[in-house]
């Protein structure tokens, strides 16, 4: 793809985004990135979506959690909201496997065969579920493997989606509540919350006009709800889906000249994503955050079920705050939000500065505080819940340790990078816990 082609493909990235702020999402910005002012819900859900990840977002009832990432999901996939809204999972006690993924076709079973009728949100790629933390925890582990890696198992039959992304909505803990277990909490790849407005952008509410409804056709929603409810194999729908996407994008640019993504462009912009290189400081300061937050001094890694003694040799570390270890799922949704926040600035590298912006989204639900830490959070003046208020002053502790020993850092990594492929060299000697885990991979005592 050649440079004016993924200018252009930013440029129309840019748009989706700038539309969604200005016509249907009504926020503030909240986070800064390379000197720009971006809303963190609305930014983090697009990356999400360009990655084909997953997301899960909090906030108060009535803030736009849902409907941020239907217009999202509307746009990217050039999938009417109407068809989107069918496809959505609501969260509640008595939802069920059949409702949410498929259920046998009573019609054929009674002649003795077996043949699935997949739910729509099955099928199609832009996946919500709509206060999650309403589904009873035994039922939260239905989804397990399909949020994971899009595979959906019924009866003898299976649909793999080719291409997906998965949002799920959350309240704050209330009496019809339940705590989302923590497998399903680990496959999300950020956290972030819908925040309220304002109390002046609130009061412009239903001043501009409906913007929604341009994000409708019956004609088309009624042509995909045919599509999807074919007795065909899953690829042939996908087919026809795409060409009926395609239809619905050209009535986007005609009807309001409102941008969209076809799935070529969408594939262009994954394949870009995954090609964006990291720089050394990106590595060096990743592996920093895991060893910190992986690594214990006296029983070698973090475990939920153990409790480090007081007076370690970590003790302002935090390993010493936490519970919990990191899964190795968190790498790989850190360097996924990273690169498509490069490429959507028009970097050439995915650096630190990408890395500190998403990490406190991509950690916040994943850290098990101590609760006297908690406790001390809670008190803080602050803007943010508090799990993304301690996710973010852990990043800031962290990247500040970064700085002060970063070249004796990546002259570490290196150093070990040549005597794991065999070469003779003294590893270099620190007191973060990173280093103490270079010593401990490479079979060496730690002095």
């Amino acid at each position: 793809m050649n440079r004016n082609n993924q200018t252009n493909l930013k440029a129309k990235v840019r748009q989706i985004y700038d539309y969604i702020q200005e016509n249907l999402y009504l926020n503030q910005p909240d986070i800064t990135i390379n000197n720009e002012a971006f809303n963190s819900a609305l930014l983090m859900s697009l990356l999400v979506g360009l990655s084909r990840g997953k997301a899960l977002i909090i906030g108060e009832p009535g803030l736009g959690k849902t409907t941020s990432v239907e217009y999202i999901g509307s746009l990217i996939h050039r999938i009417p909201l109407g068809t989107i809204w069918q496809a959505e999972v609501s969260g509640h006690p008595e939802q069920t496997e059949e409702k949410i993924i498929g259920r046998p076709d009573l019609g054929k079973l009674n002649l003795g065969e077996e043949y699935v009728i997949w739910s729509h949100f099955t099928l199609l790629p832009i996946k919500i579920v709509d206060e999650i933390n309403r589904l009873p925890e035994t039922k939260q582990s239905m989804i397990l493997n399909g949020v994971d890696r899009g595979n959906w198992e019924y009866l003898n039959d299976a649909v793999i989606n080719r291409e997906y992304c998965l949002f799920a909505t959350a309240n704050y803990q209330d009496r019809g509540t339940n705590t989302i277990i923590e497998p399903l909490m680990d496959r999300f790849d950020v956290m972030v919350e819908s925040r309220h407005p304002g109390a002046n952008l609130a009061g412009t509410l239903g001043t501009n006009g409906n913007h929604e409804v341009l994000l409708r056709s019956e004609k088309l929603e009624a042509e995909f709800q045919s599509i999807l409810s074919e007795r065909t194999l899953y690829e042939e729908r996908m087919k026809k889906l795409e060409t009926l996407s395609d239809k619905f994008g050209e009535f986007l640019s005609t009807a309001s000249q409102i941008p969209s993504l076809s799935r070529q462009e969408r594939k262009l912009v994954h394949d870009n994503i995954n090609r964006m290189p990291f720089d050394v400081d990106f590595e060096a300061f990743l592996r920093m955050v895991i060893a910190e937050l992986s690594f214990c001094h006296q029983y070698g890694q973090k475990r939920s079920g153990e409790i480090c003694n007081d007076g370690c040799h970590f003790t302002g570390y935090l390993c010493e705050s936490t519970k919990n270890c990191l899964s190795n799922r968190f790498p790989k949704s850190a360097r996924n939000l990273s690169r498509a926040l490069a490429w959507l600035l028009g970097d050439q590298t995915a650096g630190l500065q990408h890395l500190e912006a998403v990490l406190p989204f991509v950690l916040a639900h994943r850290i098990r505080w101590k609760d006297q830490h908690i406790v001390e959070s809670e008190k803080e003046y602050r803007n943010d819940p508090v799990d993304i208020h301690m996710a973010k002053k852990a990043v800031q502790q962290i990247g500040r340790r970064y700085r002060e020993q970063a070249h004796r850092v990546q002259q570490a990594l290196a150093v070990a990078c040549r005597v794991a492929e065999g070469e003779k060299a003294d590893l270099i000697e620190g007191d973060h816990p990173l280093f103490h885990v270079i010593f401990k991979d490479l079979g060496q005592e730690t002095p």
